[in-house]
């Protein structure tokens, strides 16, 4: 319950408000100590650094023999990384860790993202260690810690995705009906502002419009990991809701445009972003019945 309320808005903005010292993720608790995993891969990328820094402080005389001799050097870089790849792998094999590919590995829907997830699901009640990925410049790539990591959306129990789910399916239907039910209040348009039938259906033209831009923006946005996925709701959400009100009191046709407008950049997210969040928790396996839901609503 602890981590269904820090993941809302309310406990984000809880968050936010003590600086972060109220609902803690695990890796802010004092006691959080950092899988074996990436110690050993922080440990090999140490090894390798005083070297990198090391040649980085010739004087500026040896620039001549150093670009004479670069490709020699890069050489014997690439044969230095194949060492340490080596030495990593063997250090993860002493300490007994089976390297396990993660779906964020894979691109999505594909043969070998479907393999994965199956393999996973089938030793769903194992608990293996996930090895960190290091590129060729030592950089460590985040991945979850196990594959049964209790942070990652598909590790949740089946009633937090069937809520999580919930909401997205209302929220996407919130927002399309909001579209067309103004339909029915296109005639009260067109004696309250003394306009035509064409000028009274520009406020649903331009809400659908609007809805088709906004996720030019937003989607992106939910990509960033700094960002992801539930500030954006959250955020235009609010918006959205606000804006009801000034839009069914508003007495300047020009303004009710523009409000109709706002409401549906505002509601965009929802409708190119509700899929993806479903891929978030649900395997390629599930994925098609939670996917119609979505669709349905």
């Amino acid at each position: 319950m602890a981590d269904l309320i820090r993941e809302a808005p309310l406990g984000q903005l809880l968050r936010f408000i003590t600086g972060n010292r109220v609902l803690k993720y695990p890796e802010e608790m004092p006691d959080f100590e950092l899988p074996q995993t990436y110690t050993a891969a922080i440990n090999n990328s140490e090894k390798v650094n005083p070297q990198s820094q090391a040649t980085s402080q010739l004087p500026s005389s040896y620039t001549s023999e150093v670009s004479l001799s670069r490709r020699s050097d890069e050489e014997q870089a690439d044969r230095n990384i194949a060492l340490e790849r080596k030495e990593t792998v063997l250090d993860h094999e002493a300490h007994s860790v089976e390297r396990t590919r993660s779906r964020l590995q894979t691109q999505p829907f594909s043969n070998e993202r479907l393999e994965i997830e199956q393999q996973l699901s089938l030793a769903k009640t194992k608990s293996i260690a996930i090895v960190p990925t290091k590129t060729s410049d030592g950089n460590i790539l985040v991945d979850w810690y196990t594959t049964d990591d209790a942070a990652n959306p598909q590790n949740w129990s089946k009633g937090k995705k069937a809520l999580v789910s919930l909401i997205i399916c209302v929220y996407t239907f919130v927002v399309y009906t909001g579209s067309a039910i103004y339909v029915s209040s296109a005639e009260g348009v067109m004696h309250k502002f003394n306009v035509g039938y064409l000028d009274a259906s520009l406020p649903l033209s331009l809400y659908v419009l609007a809805y088709g831009i906004g996720p030019l923006i937003f989607s992106p946005l939910s990509e960033i990991p700094g960002i992801g996925r539930s500030p954006v709701y959250a955020v235009t959400m609010a918006l959205f809701t606000i804006l009801s009100l000034p839009t069914a009191l508003v007495d300047s046709f020009a303004g009710l445009l523009v409000l109709r407008f706002l409401q549906g950049f505002f509601g965009s997210p929802c409708l190119a972003t509700g899929a993806a969040t479903m891929q978030d928790m649900y395997s390629l396996i599930y994925l098609p019945y939670a996917l119609t839901s979505w669709v349905s609503a």
